[in-house]
């Protein structure tokens, strides 16, 4: 199982932007200096719940400031975006990376997001499909065109193109059985996690994914990615304090998810949810959380029920000091990734 780190890269506190990117770019290169495989860059816009933008141009900087470490975007927000720019900053940042790059890509799901861009979301959902043919014909190193009901492209060559080929590997969130089996068709890979989902409904997706793979039974069967947050803690009173840290995340994340969210000059407001879980309950069912027994523990069950084959660490949640963040790494990848791997 590969094991890698995910940056959102958000501030309850509305820290300054050149404090949150410091702070990225050293859990970056402390990432590469503990053996992770991977840094995850995820795209959010418009409040203090992600600062970054543009993960392809951060990917790009981390890639210029590390020498192994693989980077991916997780995701990229297709539908907010042009799919021919988007074949393009996937191409250009393979490039400058020596072709150390996963490229996620996503749906998206925050109506605050697109209603600032001027697009409707379940519109933009449309041009899913049409998008994703866009871009895997982009990268094909030759000029195509397209017609679509939303899309259409005149004869077109696209440069760059990728170093990997014929592509950077490709990542799906998908989280509906119809959303599975159209990634799994494609051959890219699936990812899901995150804030807000429970242990049970990761063995539920993973009892899906085995029976959507049995169904159409591609020849190389997508490796599955899950996002869980993460602290090696060293107390039982350091591991609730840092679940209350990773609240923030969840609490926000669902108000985004289901369009209930608060911002207020930019600052995204932890709005509690109804039938929000106890502490007790979110250290055992949403998070890993604990001592390294405990966090190995609870990562070997996910790989039980789940079959993951890459497994993607937020350590950095809430607004948690950077000192806890790099110490809970170093614990980590000390003490639980030999038994984890």
């Amino acid at each position: 199982m590969d094991i890698g780190t995910f940056l959102l890269m958000q501030s309850p506190a509305m820290r300054s932007s050149q404090d949150i990117y410091a702070r990225g770019v050293e859990q970056a290169q402390a990432a590469e200096a503990l053996g992770f495989r991977n840094t995850w860059l995820g795209e959010h816009h418009f409040s203090s719940y992600g600062y970054l933008s543009r993960p392809a141009q951060l990917a790009t900087y981390i890639a210029a400031k590390t020498k192994t470490l693989r980077v991916g975007t997780a995701v990229i927000v297709v539908p907010l975006h042009h799919p021919l720019l988007v074949a393009e900053e996937i191409a250009t940042l393979d490039q400058l990376s020596g072709g150390r790059v996963d490229i996620g890509f996503g749906r998206g799901y925050q109506n605050y997001e697109f209603e600032r861009f001027g697009l409707d979301l379940e519109q933009a959902k449309n041009r899913w499909d049409e998008s994703l043919d866009i871009i895997l014909n982009s990268l094909k190193g030759q000029a195509f065109s397209y017609e679509g009901k939303h899309y259409k492209v005149p004869d077109t060559m696209v440069f760059p193109q990728p170093l990997q080929t014929p592509h950077p590997p490709i990542w799906i969130v998908a989280q509906s059985p119809y959303a599975l089996e159209a990634a799994v068709r494609r051959g890219f890979n699936v990812l899901t996690g995150g804030f807000g989902v429970t242990v049970e409904h990761l063995a539920a997706f993973g009892k899906m994914f085995e029976e959507v793979c049995a169904k159409v039974q591609p020849p190389v069967k997508p490796r599955v990615g899950v996002q869980r947050a993460i602290y090696v803690a060293e107390s039982d009173a350091d591991a609730r304090d840092a679940a209350e840290h990773a609240r923030w995340n969840m609490r926000v994340t669902l108000s985004l998810r289901n369009h209930y969210e608060q911002v207020e000059n930019g600052k995204a407001m932890p709005i509690v949810a109804q039938n929000e879980p106890d502490i007790e309950d979110l250290i055992n069912r949403y998070l890993i959380i604990g001592s390294p027994e405990t966090c190995i523990h609870q990562i070997k069950t996910l790989q039980s029920v789940m079959g993951i084959s890459h497994f993607n660490c937020s350590f950095w949640f809430g607004d948690m000091d950077q000192k806890r963040v790099l110490r809970s790494m170093e614990r980590f990848a000390k003490e639980v990734m030999p038994a984890i791997r």
